[in-house]
């Protein structure tokens, strides 16, 4: 599986306690905000916003929070945030890829283009590395008790493109436009699922090992820690051992 989902899946371990510390609930709220701006405030009919919404009400986000987010996003004003993606390498040439919601790009750019030099990377122009990444719709699945062949079948039956799997979840893979029906055709087989969004995943990865880990590792979570950016994506395949430390 690649770098990506390894870390995805620690960082949703982390969900709760990042919640804590407010960090997950301005990123969540950016979403739900943008969401409503690109597709209407009625999360029936606006499936972005759905996931949205099921991904902060999944990190105890309250529910008055997320009703403000979406009464400002429905108001008349413009926009206050720009969806800006950033690309470049990291340390040992990983690839990466910074997707940013900001009110003010030049202040996001020389935050990212900063911490780029200081860690040992370089941030790049445009689709230096995005041609490396696929964006999928993701569902992600306990593995706990489950058979994963009778998992990965009844996700191909609901029309998705493949399955990732580690020791504790599975990730269903599935065409952006796709993830709504897939993920209706995965409950109705009975499967819980306990987070469901959009990744950029690597096509081929860089595999590291654990004392090559701790650059690219401080080098992401540096970047996450930046209000303005959403989600950071890498094909960096870090070693189990890295992760837990």
């Amino acid at each position: 599986m690649s770098g990506h989902s390894k870390w995805h899946n620690i960082r949703l371990k982390k969900g709760k306690v990042d919640a804590q510390r407010g960090k997950i609930f301005t990123k969540l709220s950016r979403d739900i905000y943008m969401a409503v701006r690109k597709g209407g405030p009625d999360p029936e009919t606006n499936f972005i916003l759905k996931v949205a919404v099921q991904r902060a009400r999944a990190v105890n986000m309250p529910a008055d929070n997320i009703k403000r987010v979406i009464e400002k996003a429905s108001g008349n004003a413009e926009g206050d945030y720009d969806e800006v993606t950033y690309e470049g390498y990291g340390p040992h040439g990983v690839a990466l890829i910074i997707e940013a919601a900001t009110n003010n790009r030049n202040r996001t750019a020389a935050d990212i283009r900063s911490t780029f030099s200081k860690l040992g990377g370089n941030l790049g122009e445009t689709g230096c590395v995005s041609w490396n990444f696929t964006r999928y719709g993701v569902l992600t699945i306990p593995a706990e008790g489950k058979d994963e062949e009778e998992v990965l079948m009844a996700a191909l039956d609901a029309g998705a493109t493949d399955m990732n799997s580690d020791e504790e979840n599975f990730l269903i893979l599935t065409e952006p436009n796709s993830l709504h029906a897939v993920k209706e055709g995965m409950e109705k087989a009975g499967f819980e699922i306990v987070d469901v969004g959009f990744q950029q995943i690597a096509k081929d990865t860089v595999e590291l090992s654990v004392e090559q880990s701790a650059g690219v590792i401080r080098l992401i979570e540096t970047l996450e820690d930046f209000d303005d950016v959403q989600n950071v994506y890498t094909n960096a395949d870090i070693p189990d051992e890295a992760m837990e430390e």
